[in-house]
């Protein structure tokens, strides 16, 4: 399949900046903006000049307002109006304006949150959302049932990709901001610099999460255009996970951090498990994500000591 022109929403944003490099190197036609650039997609009429003037035939939604637990908890509000007019504003003008395929990033933390086993795409409705994830998770849900309600009605056809977190160059880092894999980074590189005794980890130390790196990530959403269409959403990820203490230790050794880890049992958790079954990808999309997770954070920590001074 062939587009004339592909737009990429939220360009300027750590995926987004990954989706741009890999079209660019693919040398395919796109145009990529963000509120940087001056449009907002939370306005309707705005995002609608944009498509009409530039006549995109295929979208790569990037464009998010989304943090850590943390984050989660304190804007939820924030979270819940920036994405659900973001989200649905993009769909509905991709469908006025001729739009035939959209690649539509949902999170796993969608998934009922007391879920203990790898996540399966039939399990997706089968209880609540986790507290810690609930407005944010359910906006991106929602967003398949825009997604499926515009293909029956109108037929432009949104892949709907459901993404664990993703890490890797270029990502937040901050402690509040940043899923727990950036924060991390950012917590030992630092303690190595300062001389530091110890890192503190939020927590328990025993969730299960996976972790996708961008540049594979940005590969998912790009090949959602061109794959056979599926109006269900499909998981993508490595299907494999990590206790959060044994991220850290992960990350203590490839930093060289000789310091102790210590757990702060007062800060919450999270969902208990986050990894999901990926038998669908490996049929649908014919590919898998390429880069483990040692071999991403190390390509993290090497652009994190050389780009970001504290």
């Amino acid at each position: 399949m062939q587009f004339r022109k592909i737009f990429v929403a939220g360009g300027n944003g750590f995926l987004g900046q990954r989706v741009v490099a890999l079209l660019k190197d693919r040398g395919l036609p796109f145009v990529s903006l963000s509120l940087r650039d001056g449009v907002d997609f939370r306005d309707i009429r705005q995002t609608l000049d944009v498509f009409r003037k530039e006549s995109f035939d295929a979208v790569i939604n990037c464009a998010a307002f989304v943090g850590g637990i943390a984050f989660g908890y304190a804007h939820p509000g924030e979270i819940f109006y920036n994405n659900v007019l973001m989200a649905s504003n993009l769909m509905e003008v991709s469908r006025l304006t001729g739009v035939s395929r959209f690649a539509n990033p949902i999170s796993n933390c969608s998934y009922p949150g007391e879920l203990t086993v790898d996540f399966r795409e039939s399990e997706w409705w089968n209880g609540p959302l986790h507290e810690s994830v609930l407005t944010y998770g359910l906006v991106r849900k929602a967003s398949w049932v825009q997604a499926r309600a515009y293909y029956k009605q109108y037929g432009l056809e949104p892949v709907s990709v459901i993404l664990p977190n993703m890490y890797g160059p270029g990502d937040h880092f901050d402690e509040t901001r940043s899923h727990a894999l950036g924060a991390l980074i950012m917590k030992f590189v630092e303690a190595k610099r300062n001389d530091l005794p110890q890192v503190t980890v939020w927590g328990s130390g025993k969730p299960i999460r996976e972790w996708l790196y961008v540049d594979d990530g940005a590969e998912a959403l790009t090949r959602a255009l061109t794959i056979p269409y599926e109006v269900e959403p499909v998981n993508v990820g490595t299907g494999k996970g990590i206790s959060v203490i044994d991220l850290a230790s992960l990350i203590r050794e490839t930093v060289s951090y000789k310091g102790d880890i210590a757990l702060d049992t007062s800060m919450p958790d999270g969902a208990p498990h986050k990894t999901m079954d990926v038998t669908r990808m490996r049929q649908v999309f014919k590919w898998s994500p390429a880069t483990g997770l040692r071999e991403g954070i190390e390509k993290t920590v090497q652009w994190y000591e050389r780009n970001v001074k504290q």
